[in-house]
C-alpha cells in the first residue's frame, strides 16, 4: 500500500456526517484534503479548519457545469488531483406508488448523475497525469431492496454497477472502487434504521470512522484492486 502523504483528495459532501469523518481521517493520514459542500457552508469551513485549513469548494452537484467549475477551481488553486471520494448523497423514504418524477430526480441527480460526472472530471485528469484512486460511497440499499426506498436503492445499485464499469474504462492508471455502508446513524433513528440495527449480526450500528477505514484502504491499495464493492455493514448484507 502507498501513503496518502501529500496526495490531493477531493471529498464531496464533506461538511457533515460520513463525509466529515472521511475528510478528518484523510487529513490525519497526511492527505491534502479538498472539502466540497453544497449548502452547509459553516459546517464545511469548520471541517476544513479541523483538517488543517483545507481548501473548500462549493458546487451544486445537480448541475454538471457546477461540477466542471469545481474541478477547474481545483486545477487553478492546487494544480492536481490524486483521489476522489464521491460521498455526497440524498436519502428519502417514499411509497413507490406515490413517488413523483421530482422525488426520483431529487435523489438520482446527486446519488447517480453527480457521482458519474465527478468520476468523469477526475478520471480525465488522472489518466492524463500520474493516475489516481476513486472511491464511490454506495449503500447497503444498493445491495438489498427496501420496499419504501425503491428510488434510493436504484440510485445506489446504479453507483455499484457504474463503479465496475468505470474500473474497466479507467484502467490501468485509475482504480475505481466502492464502499457500501450499512447502518451509520447520525442523530435520532427512524423505524427502518432501528429495524436494520436489530438485524445486524455485529449487534450494533456502524460509525463514520469505520467507513473512513475502508475508504483509506481503497485509496492506498495497488491498481490490482479495482472494481470492488466493500460492504461495511456488520454482516447485514449476508443475512
Amino acid at each position: 500500500m502507498s501513503s496518502l502523504e501529500g496526495r490531493v483528495i477531493l471529498v464531496t459532501g464533506a461538511a457533515k456526517r460520513i463525509g466529515r469523518d472521511i475528510a478528518l481521517r484523510l487529513a490525519r493520514d497526511g492527505a491534502r484534503v479538498c472539502i466540497h459542500y453544497g449548502g452547509s457552508e459553516a459546517e464545511a469551513h469548520a471541517t476544513a479548519a479541523e483538517c488543517g485549513n483545507a481548501a473548500v469548494f462549493q458546487a451544486d452537484l445537480t448541475r454538471v457545469p457546477e461540477i466542471e467549475r469545481m474541478f477547474t477551481e481545483i486545477d487553478r488553486q492546487i494544480g492536481q488531483i490524486d483521489g476522489l471520494v464521491n460521498n455526497a448523497g440524498r436519502f428519502t423514504t417514499i411509497d413507490p406508488l406515490k413517488l413523483t418524477e421530482a422525488d426520483w430526480d431529487f435523489v438520482h441527480s446527486v446519488n447517480l448523475k453527480a457521482t458519474f460526472f465527478c468520476c468523469q472530471q477526475a478520471g480525465r485528469r488522472m489518466i492524463e497525469g500520474d493516475g489516481g484512486r476513486i472511491v464511490n460511497i454506495s449503500s447497503l440499499g444498493g445491495l438489498r431492496p427496501w420496499s419504501r426506498n425503491a428510488h434510493y436503492c436504484a440510485s445506489k445499485a446504479g453507483v455499484i454497477m457504474m463503479t465496475r464499469a468505470l474500473a474497466k474504462a479507467f484502467a490501468p492508471k485509475v482504480t475505481v472502487n466502492s464502499v457500501a455502508p450499512g447502518v451509520i446513524p447520525f442523530g435520532p433513528t427512524d423505524a427502518l434504521t432501528t429495524h436494520l440495527i436489530a438485524k445486524t449480526p455485529a449487534g450494533r450500528a456502524g460509525t463514520g470512522a469505520e467507513i473512513a477505514d475502508a475508504v483509506v484502504y481503497f485509496l492506498t491499495a495497488s491498481n490490482f484492486i479495482t472494481g470492488q464493492i466493500m460492504a461495511v455493514d456488520g454482516g447485514l448484507s449476508q443475512k
